[in-house]
């Protein structure tokens, strides 16, 4: 091959690569998820959706940027709580980019920012809290975190969706105290549920107590109605018994139209009586005395009466 020939295939050569490497330079592909910044001359000029983006070789550069939602762990670090007790904290950011030219241009490296102002915040907001506040508020600590962060990160058009604090950690001693006061907390706990079970039987075995000696005075109240119901139906029938049986007697004796003599005869019929009981004393009616004969028939029964001693 002459040099002219050699020569002539080399700068085809070159045109052709030169050619492609500026094919290459103004054909691009933004892939889904990311947007395309194109700078012409170094200054911004447009933002590209994803796909085919055609740029003019040499004057214009495209930078692509991720707006996808993107977690972020955090290094553990060391920090002091309120009360000056050393924890160990650490923590995931997930941030995402909302406003491309913003991040590009508002700060030099958002990544590195954004990992520096997380471990401001998470010292700050845990510096307020004592060590107890800090191990059982992790809701609060996220959403002051991502308060403090927010008030910057927008100037940057970069959003914080969440902060998730993956561990707080005290120091050994301070473990060991805790789970402690954790077993004194559950024994003081458990003694507190068996007195108020004790309590509650007590005052069950009470209730019950209560209740059966209200039943039982019931009962014995109700027996008692019944039994005076009982004796007052009893004297009812007794009193009409005896109303009838006088009656009967009366009605018989009217019938019978009596004379005193017949009257004299059955009261000293009755007296008779009154002398074959136990009795040491005899009423002797005096009207009984005033009745012809009576005196004799009284004698005779006075006879009869043993002599008391």
């Amino acid at each position: 091959m002459s040099p002219v020939a050699a020569i002539a295939l080399g700068i085809v050569a070159v045109i052709v690569i030169v050619l492609l490497m500026t094919l290459r330079q103004m054909v691009n592909i933004v892939q889904q998820g990311q947007v395309g910044v194109v700078k012409r001359l170094g200054e911004f000029r447009k933002i590209h959706e994803p796909g085919l983006v055609i740029i003019a070789p040499f004057i214009d550069m495209l930078q692509r940027v991720d707006i996808r939602e993107i977690p972020r762990p955090g290094d553990r670090q060391e920090v002091i709580t309120k009360d000056n007790v050393v924890v160990t904290v650490n923590a995931t950011i997930f941030t995402q980019v909302v406003e491309a030219k913003q991040a590009l241009f508002a700060i030099a490296n958002f990544d590195v920012a954004i990992d520096a102002l997380a471990r401001t915040a998470l010292r700050s907001v845990i510096g307020t809290l004592s060590l107890d506040q800090a191990l059982s508020e992790r809701e609060r600590i996220n959403i002051d975190v991502q308060a403090q962060m927010e008030a910057v990160t927008d100037k940057w058009g970069i959003r914080i969706n969440r902060i998730e604090i993956v561990e707080i950690t005290p120091p050994p001693q301070i473990l060991i105290a805790l789970a402690l006061q954790k077993q004194a907390d559950q024994e003081a706990r458990a003694k507190i549920l068996q007195s108020e079970g004790l309590r509650q039987s007590a005052i069950n075995v009470a209730d019950g107590n209560s209740q059966a000696a209200v039943k039982a005075a019931e009962g014995e109240r109700q027996a008692a109605i019944l039994r005076a119901e009982g004796n007052r139906q009893a004297a009812i029938l007794e009193s009409e018994g005896r109303a009838q049986a006088i009656e009967t007697v009366y009605n018989a004796i009217r019938a019978a139209n009596p004379d005193p003599t017949l009257v004299a005869i059955l009261q000293l019929d009755a007296l008779a009586k009154f002398a074959e009981s136990d009795n040491n004393t005899i009423v002797v009616p005096y009207e009984s005395v005033a009745l012809m004969g009576a005196a004799q028939a009284l004698r005779s029964v006075l006879a009869a009466v043993p002599d008391s001693k």
